[in-house]
Protein backbone atom coordinates (compact mmCIF):
# COMPACT_ATOMS: atom_id res chain seq x y z
CA UNK A 1 0.00 0.00 0.00
CA UNK A 2 1.59 3.17 -0.86
CA UNK A 3 2.18 5.88 1.78
CA UNK A 4 1.50 8.76 0.04
CA UNK A 5 -1.69 9.22 -1.00
CA UNK A 6 -5.37 10.98 0.30
CA UNK A 7 -5.44 10.90 4.06
CA UNK A 8 -9.09 10.33 5.10
CA UNK A 9 -8.25 9.53 8.07
CA UNK A 10 -7.34 12.90 8.30
CA UNK A 11 -10.52 14.42 7.81
CA UNK A 12 -12.66 12.03 9.90
CA UNK A 13 -10.15 11.92 12.42
CA UNK A 14 -7.82 15.39 12.40
CA UNK A 15 -9.99 17.89 11.56
CA UNK A 16 -13.00 17.32 13.65
CA UNK A 17 -10.47 17.34 16.43
CA UNK A 18 -9.07 20.59 15.37
CA UNK A 19 -12.66 22.29 14.93
CA UNK A 20 -13.15 20.94 18.27
CA UNK A 21 -10.06 22.58 20.11
CA UNK A 22 -10.77 26.05 18.30
CA UNK A 23 -14.05 25.53 19.63
CA UNK A 24 -12.40 24.77 23.29
CA UNK A 25 -10.22 27.80 22.75
CA UNK A 26 -13.14 30.67 21.92
CA UNK A 27 -15.24 29.48 24.85
CA UNK A 28 -11.99 30.15 27.01
CA UNK A 29 -11.48 33.56 25.36
CA UNK A 30 -15.60 34.32 25.76
CA UNK A 31 -15.83 33.78 29.59
CA UNK A 32 -12.11 35.15 30.30
CA UNK A 33 -12.56 38.22 28.41
CA UNK A 34 -16.42 38.44 30.64
CA UNK A 35 -15.49 37.48 33.43
CA UNK A 36 -11.92 39.76 33.66
CA UNK A 37 -13.59 42.68 33.72
CA UNK A 38 -15.68 41.64 36.44
CA UNK A 39 -14.25 43.04 40.13
CA UNK A 40 -14.79 40.69 43.30
CA UNK A 41 -16.13 41.46 46.50
CA UNK A 42 -13.54 41.56 48.42
CA UNK A 43 -10.70 42.73 46.48
CA UNK A 44 -8.16 40.14 46.62
CA UNK A 45 -5.82 39.88 43.88
CA UNK A 46 -4.49 36.62 41.69
CA UNK A 47 -1.79 36.71 43.80
CA UNK A 48 -2.82 37.22 47.03
CA UNK A 49 -5.36 34.58 46.99
CA UNK A 50 -2.79 32.69 46.26
CA UNK A 51 -0.89 33.21 49.29
CA UNK A 52 -4.23 32.76 51.23
CA UNK A 53 -4.56 29.31 49.62
CA UNK A 54 -1.45 28.29 50.84
CA UNK A 55 -1.30 29.57 53.98
CA UNK A 56 -3.96 28.18 54.51
CA UNK A 57 -3.18 24.31 53.70
CA UNK A 58 0.61 24.88 55.80
CA UNK A 59 2.31 25.23 52.18
CA UNK A 60 5.20 27.60 53.02
CA UNK A 61 7.66 26.96 50.48
CA UNK A 62 6.11 27.97 47.07
CA UNK A 63 6.66 30.92 45.57
CA UNK A 64 4.41 33.35 43.85
CA UNK A 65 6.05 34.73 40.67
CA UNK A 66 4.77 37.61 38.41
CA UNK A 67 4.99 36.60 35.03
CA UNK A 68 5.65 39.74 33.50
CA UNK A 69 5.14 39.65 29.75
CA UNK A 70 3.69 36.85 29.17
CA UNK A 71 0.39 34.79 29.40
CA UNK A 72 1.84 32.27 31.47
CA UNK A 73 0.37 30.78 34.36
CA UNK A 74 1.21 27.23 35.69
CA UNK A 75 2.82 25.12 39.09
CA UNK A 76 6.29 24.60 38.13
CA UNK A 77 8.17 21.87 40.81
CA UNK A 78 11.83 21.77 39.62
CA UNK A 79 15.17 21.24 41.33
CA UNK A 80 15.60 24.78 42.50
CA UNK A 81 12.10 24.99 44.26
CA UNK A 82 8.31 25.12 43.47
CA UNK A 83 7.12 28.14 41.56
CA UNK A 84 3.66 29.22 40.92
CA UNK A 85 3.72 31.32 37.51
CA UNK A 86 0.75 34.39 37.04
CA UNK A 87 0.58 36.71 34.60
CA UNK A 88 0.89 40.28 35.33
CA UNK A 89 -2.43 40.79 34.10
CA UNK A 90 -3.66 37.67 36.96
CA UNK A 91 -1.46 38.50 39.25
CA UNK A 92 -1.92 41.88 40.31
CA UNK A 93 -6.07 41.47 38.74
CA UNK A 94 -9.10 41.27 40.88
CA UNK A 95 -10.97 39.85 38.50
CA UNK A 96 -13.11 37.21 39.30
CA UNK A 97 -11.31 34.97 36.03
CA UNK A 98 -7.82 35.88 37.44
CA UNK A 99 -9.03 34.62 41.47
CA UNK A 100 -10.77 31.44 39.60
CA UNK A 101 -7.47 30.69 37.96
CA UNK A 102 -4.95 31.25 40.83
CA UNK A 103 -7.20 29.48 42.94
CA UNK A 104 -6.53 26.38 40.23
CA UNK A 105 -2.92 27.10 40.24
CA UNK A 106 -3.15 27.01 44.17
CA UNK A 107 -4.94 23.69 43.99
CA UNK A 108 -2.05 22.18 42.22
CA UNK A 109 0.62 22.92 45.08
CA UNK A 110 -2.19 21.56 47.26
CA UNK A 111 -2.43 18.55 45.50
CA UNK A 112 1.28 18.26 45.45
CA UNK A 113 1.44 18.90 49.44
CA UNK A 114 -0.69 15.99 49.23
CA UNK A 115 1.34 13.84 46.97
CA UNK A 116 -1.78 13.58 44.66
CA UNK A 117 -1.39 10.30 42.56
CA UNK A 118 -1.84 11.95 38.90
CA UNK A 119 0.06 14.71 40.04
CA UNK A 120 2.72 12.43 40.64
CA UNK A 121 2.35 10.29 37.46
CA UNK A 122 2.67 13.61 35.07
CA UNK A 123 5.89 14.89 36.70
CA UNK A 124 7.17 11.58 36.07
CA UNK A 125 6.05 11.08 32.81
CA UNK A 126 5.79 14.43 31.31
CA UNK A 127 9.97 14.49 29.98
CA UNK A 128 9.34 10.75 28.02
CA UNK A 129 6.01 12.80 26.04
CA UNK A 130 8.17 15.75 25.34
CA UNK A 131 10.87 13.50 23.85
CA UNK A 132 8.28 11.50 22.56
CA UNK A 133 6.13 14.00 20.75
CA UNK A 134 9.52 14.74 18.66
CA UNK A 135 10.67 11.55 18.01
CA UNK A 136 7.74 9.63 16.76
CA UNK A 137 7.48 10.61 13.49
CA UNK A 138 11.28 10.04 12.63
CA UNK A 139 10.97 6.62 14.03
CA UNK A 140 8.26 5.91 11.77
CA UNK A 141 9.80 7.20 8.53
CA UNK A 142 12.83 4.75 9.41
CA UNK A 143 10.69 2.13 9.52
CA UNK A 144 9.28 3.33 6.17
CA UNK A 145 12.46 3.68 4.60
CA UNK A 146 14.02 0.59 5.94
CA UNK A 147 10.66 -1.73 5.50
CA UNK A 148 11.25 -2.04 9.27
CA UNK A 149 7.56 -3.16 10.95
CA UNK A 150 9.49 -2.73 14.47
CA UNK A 151 10.45 1.20 13.90
CA UNK A 152 7.23 2.02 12.78
CA UNK A 153 5.95 0.14 15.72
CA UNK A 154 8.14 1.98 18.27
CA UNK A 155 6.96 5.19 16.65
CA UNK A 156 3.33 4.67 17.17
CA UNK A 157 4.08 3.22 20.86
CA UNK A 158 6.48 6.43 21.59
CA UNK A 159 3.70 8.84 20.36
CA UNK A 160 1.29 6.93 22.79
CA UNK A 161 3.41 8.10 25.60
CA UNK A 162 1.86 12.08 24.69
CA UNK A 163 -2.12 10.73 24.92
CA UNK A 164 -1.46 8.82 28.06
CA UNK A 165 0.18 11.47 29.36
CA UNK A 166 -2.50 14.16 28.54
CA UNK A 167 -5.23 11.56 29.67
CA UNK A 168 -2.96 11.50 33.07
CA UNK A 169 -2.54 15.55 33.09
CA UNK A 170 -6.64 16.28 32.11
CA UNK A 171 -7.99 14.39 35.49
CA UNK A 172 -5.31 16.23 37.55
CA UNK A 173 -6.63 19.76 36.17
CA UNK A 174 -10.20 18.73 36.92
CA UNK A 175 -9.24 17.79 40.01
CA UNK A 176 -7.09 21.12 40.37
CA UNK A 177 -10.65 22.85 39.42
CA UNK A 178 -12.91 21.10 41.55
CA UNK A 179 -10.49 21.54 44.47
CA UNK A 180 -10.28 25.52 43.50
CA UNK A 181 -13.96 25.60 43.63
CA UNK A 182 -14.51 24.64 46.84
CA UNK A 183 -11.40 26.32 48.32
CA UNK A 184 -13.14 29.39 46.93
CA UNK A 185 -16.71 28.85 48.38
CA UNK A 186 -15.50 27.81 51.60
CA UNK A 187 -13.18 30.47 51.99
CA UNK A 188 -15.26 33.76 51.50
CA UNK A 189 -12.92 34.51 49.02
CA UNK A 190 -15.70 34.92 46.19
CA UNK A 191 -19.45 35.40 47.10
CA UNK A 192 -22.46 34.05 44.91
CA UNK A 193 -22.44 34.63 41.42
CA UNK A 194 -19.01 35.43 42.02
CA UNK A 195 -18.52 31.38 42.52
CA UNK A 196 -20.93 31.01 39.08
CA UNK A 197 -18.44 32.99 37.17
CA UNK A 198 -15.10 31.62 38.58
CA UNK A 199 -16.61 27.81 37.75
CA UNK A 200 -17.50 29.32 34.00
CA UNK A 201 -13.89 30.46 33.73
CA UNK A 202 -12.46 26.88 35.22
CA UNK A 203 -14.73 24.86 33.25
CA UNK A 204 -13.92 26.74 30.08
CA UNK A 205 -10.16 26.24 30.79
CA UNK A 206 -10.45 22.70 31.24
CA UNK A 207 -12.65 22.34 27.42
CA UNK A 208 -9.08 23.07 25.85
CA UNK A 209 -7.46 20.12 28.13
CA UNK A 210 -10.20 17.86 26.39
CA UNK A 211 -9.44 19.21 23.58
CA UNK A 212 -5.54 18.46 23.12
CA UNK A 213 -6.51 14.67 24.60
CA UNK A 214 -8.98 14.61 21.62
CA UNK A 215 -6.54 15.61 19.12
CA UNK A 216 -4.17 13.58 20.24
CA UNK A 217 -6.24 10.57 21.07
CA UNK A 218 -7.36 11.27 17.05
CA UNK A 219 -3.66 11.21 15.78
CA UNK A 220 -2.82 8.03 17.52
CA UNK A 221 -6.13 5.96 16.10
CA UNK A 222 -5.07 7.73 12.58
CA UNK A 223 -1.10 6.46 13.18
CA UNK A 224 -2.19 3.12 13.93
CA UNK A 225 -5.17 2.68 11.19
CA UNK A 226 -2.06 4.07 8.57
CA UNK A 227 0.71 2.33 9.80
CA UNK A 228 -0.01 -0.18 12.30
CA UNK A 229 -1.13 -3.00 10.30
CA UNK A 230 1.96 -2.81 7.76
CA UNK A 231 3.51 -5.75 6.08
CA UNK A 232 6.81 -6.01 4.96
CA UNK A 233 6.73 -6.16 1.10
Amino acid sequence: MPYFYFDIYYLILIVPALLFGLWAQSQVNSNFAKYSKIGTMRGMTGAEAVEYILQQNGIYDVNVVDAKGTQRHSYVKGRNGKYIFLSDGLYHSTSIAAIGVAAHEAAHAVQDKENYLLLRMKFMIEPASNVGSYLYFPLILLGIIFSSQYLVNLGIVVFSLTSIFLVIMTASEFNASDRAIKTLEGSGILYGDEITGAKRVLKAAALTYVAALVSSLAQLLRLILIFGGRRRD
